[in-house]
């Protein structure tokens, strides 16, 4: 089942396009990562999911259902983390977990959540009085009820510190592997490296790119860092090498033969070392991050824009 699709959704706002024809489908049971630049259109994208927004043409659907015509049995199933929330100052956090409970009529712990969260200390405290972090925090745990089975992650890290985000990390995969469906906005690029199955860049409302990682990486022209440990560095070794295509730097020195080749073009590598008679004992490699792939993507968009 698809439990996202959005068909040729274009949305004004006057005489500016905010999405231009994005068509974007995300299976059951992926973790899709959305990234663009600010402005790209990622927020206007999820609002209309939500039905905050309508889309000016195109078909919006979530969970099967039309975004628009179905939104509220939409909500039932689904747990958001929306972007820049704010808490209800003279609430308590248990408070904010009890309101999302009864909303969906669910039978939750409001205190379980709480504790899986990281602020079941500061349940009775109002969250007027909640740091920045802390908020972020309740607002996932709201989006936790009731086992949704879609879960949508707008910035989800802001306001986190490095162990924050690695819990919420680790939460993303618990629900994933639960069954549910993670989709999430993002403009810390190795959170998103960490977790998801593909990835989709939208630049200036259109999607430019919409793949795996491993497939950007081999449909880009970013480099990687390969390390041969070998039994002898010979000048046949590093002359096959060197013709080998992707190649842009090769050096040798003592057991180490070190590449700086194209995404993709290891095999040819490591094939023209062996044949040239040389053993390979270990292989290291260092790949492109996420913020080349993204770079690669949005810089070749605006040249060819």
């Amino acid at each position: 089942m698809t439990a996202i699709d959005l068909s040729d959704v274009t949305k004004r706002f006057g005489d500016f396009t905010a999405l231009d024809g994005l068509d974007l489908s995300i299976e059951d049971g992926e973790i899709f990562g959305f990234l663009g630049p600010n402005g790209a259109g990622k927020s206007t994208a999820i609002n209309i999911l939500l039905d905050f927004i309508r889309p000016t043409t195109g078909q919006a659907n979530v969970l099967g259902y039309d975004a628009q015509m179905d939104s509220l049995a939409i909500r039932q199933r689904i747990g958001v983390l929306p972007d820049a929330f704010s808490v209800y100052d003279r609430l308590t956090g248990r408070q904010h977990l009890e309101f999302a409970i009864e909303s969906k009529n669910a039978e939750d712990s409001p205190i379980e959540i709480l504790e899986r969260v990281g602020i079941a200390d500061a349940a009775d405290r109002k969250a007027g009085g909640y740091s920045k972090g802390m908020a972020q925090r309740l607002a996932l745990g709201m989006a936790l009820v009731d086992q949704p089975d879609l879960i949508i992650l707008d910035e989800p890290s802001t306001g986190l510190d490095p162990n924050g985000a690695r819990e919420m990390r680790e939460i993303i995969l618990e629900e994933n592997a639960r069954g549910a469906t993670v989709f999430f906005s993002s403009h810390i690029l190795e959170q998103v490296d960490a977790v998801c199955d593909r990835v989709g860049i939208l630049q200036d409302g259109r999607l430019i790119a919409q793949d795996s990682i491993q497939g950007l990486r081999q449909s880009t022209e970013t480099s990687a860092n390969l390390t041969l440990f070998v039994s002898q560095v010979t000048q046949d070794a590093l002359a096959a090498v060197q013709n080998c295509p992707g190649v842009f730097e090769v050096q040798g020195h003592d057991h180490e033969i070190a590449v700086t080749i194209a995404d993709g073009s290891k095999i040819a590598v490591i094939d023209a070392v062996r044949e040239a008679g040389v053993e390979i004992h270990d292989i290291a490699t260092e790949e492109s991050s996420l913020d080349d792939l993204f770079a690669a993507f949005t810089n070749r968009q605006e040249v060819y824009a």
